[in-house]
């Protein structure tokens, strides 16, 4: 009996054991103050200043181990570089402007029109992709706001035709428009460019509402909030877009119906989730083997990001308060481990190129340009959640 006994109770403690090192392991949330945010988010964006070339393309990808650059370069990337730059112009940096210019000067150089709308062409494979577009116009939305400069209004609209000419009367996305054709490839979508899209129509309606925009918005939303995932056959839904939580937070003030509620309540689960998860990884020995190495930058940095915007929705939104005390958390503990995993000046200095490594995330000695740009958005939008925390400015 007595043995029986102790082998029960043996069986419970090693369970016990199991989960607390598993599942229900503790997490790790490093501190992060305002000046700590601040310093990071700075350092990120002149990684992407400085290393860019002088003909406004950045650094693709820098294998720190081998000291090579890679030979490929993504114009999809490339905006979204450029937008992260004008956001966190927008959010207060404007040191980042001229970097973000010089971006924007090289995909103006790339344009394609057509019938009224311009779009973003890869010069090299000539495609014409909805998600290059997509950010180079929610780009340009974030340097209106940054400077109130309206020297490219004409074009934002340009842009912005494109993107509807890429819509399907079901409010879905599609991803290639062809030269070869002179009409959008009937059979690709993108996971990616939907949501991007999403929010570049929702600023547009922001800063243009007599412009129409906002109903191209709204089928969008709807599509997203109801169909998308299915339809294109995501596993696990909700896809954790963090581009579609941005484009909800933009409707704030609309405001987004029950469904796009809906929609965002389960978006803020997952990506609360998969933050708890990350926040569990501390890196080395067993905790690895358990649990799996550090999500490299670009994504843990989408995490934050969509956090962000959903965390802007809550505080507006009644339907979302509930959640509100929950995402700013994750959302701060997510942008404290990626501070606390970047390059520092100090650690920089044994890297063969220091100016390369400073200010920089690294997975298995590789970083990549849309490393800076997640991160980079995600610690300048977490201000906002450190100022409402200490009652400073909203």
């Amino acid at each position: 009996m007595l043995r029986a006994v102790g082998g029960t109770l043996a069986v419970c403690v090693l369970g016990i054991v199991l989960l607390r090192t598993t599942v229900a392991a503790p997490h790790e949330c490093p501190a992060l103050s305002p000046v700590a945010l601040g310093a990071a988010a700075s350092a990120s964006a002149l990684w992407i200043s400085d290393s860019q070339d002088a003909d406004g393309r950045y650094v693709y990808e820098y294998d720190a181990e081998a000291d090579t650059f890679s030979d490929e370069y993504n114009v999809v990337r490339h905006a979204g570089v450029t937008m992260s730059l004008y956001q966190s112009a927008a959010l207060g940096d404007l040191s980042a402007l001229p970097a973000a210019d010089r971006g924007t000067d090289w995909m103006v150089a790339n344009l394609i029109r057509h019938d009224g709308w311009a779009a973003l062409q890869n010069p090299d494979t000539k495609r014409v992709k909805l998600g290059a577009s997509s950010l180079m116009l929610a780009g340009l939305t974030q340097r209106r706001l940054a400077t109130g400069d309206s020297r490219h209004d004409e074009l934002m609209g340009e842009i912005a035709r494109f993107l509807v000419v890429m819509q399907r009367a079901d409010g879905s996305m599609l991803n290639y428009w062809l030269p070869s054709t002179g009409a959008p490839d009937p059979a690709v979508t993108s996971r990616y460019a939907t949501g991007e899209a999403f929010w570049a129509l929702a600023q547009m309606h922001r800063h243009f509402p007599e412009g129409g925009w906002d109903a191209p918005t709204l089928l969008l939303a709807d599509y997203l909030a109801l169909y998308r995932d299915e339809v294109e056959g995501l596993d696990f839904p909700p896809w954790a877009d963090q581009w579609a939580a941005y484009g909800l937070a933009e409707m704030g003030d609309w405001p987004p119906s029950d469904v796009h509620i809906d929609y965002a309540r389960s978006l803020a689960e997952r990506f609360g989730f998969l933050m708890r998860v990350e926040s569990q990884r501390t890196g080395g020995g067993l905790n690895e083997v358990i649990h799996g190495p550090h999500t490299r930058a670009a994504g843990m940095g989408t995490w934050v990001e969509g956090l962000n915007s959903l965390w802007r929705l809550s505080v507006i939104d009644e339907r979302m308060a509930d959640l509100e005390p929950k995402i700013a958390e994750r959302a701060t503990c997510g942008a404290a481990l990626l501070a606390e995993r970047q390059v520092t000046d100090d650690e920089a200095a044994g890297y063969a190129r220091p100016g390369l490594a400073a200010g920089a995330w690294f997975r298995d000695g590789i970083t990549r340009m849309d490393d800076q740009q997640h991160a980079l958005s995600g610690l300048a939008l977490t201000g906002a959640i450190l100022d409402r925390r200490k009652g400073g400015p909203q």
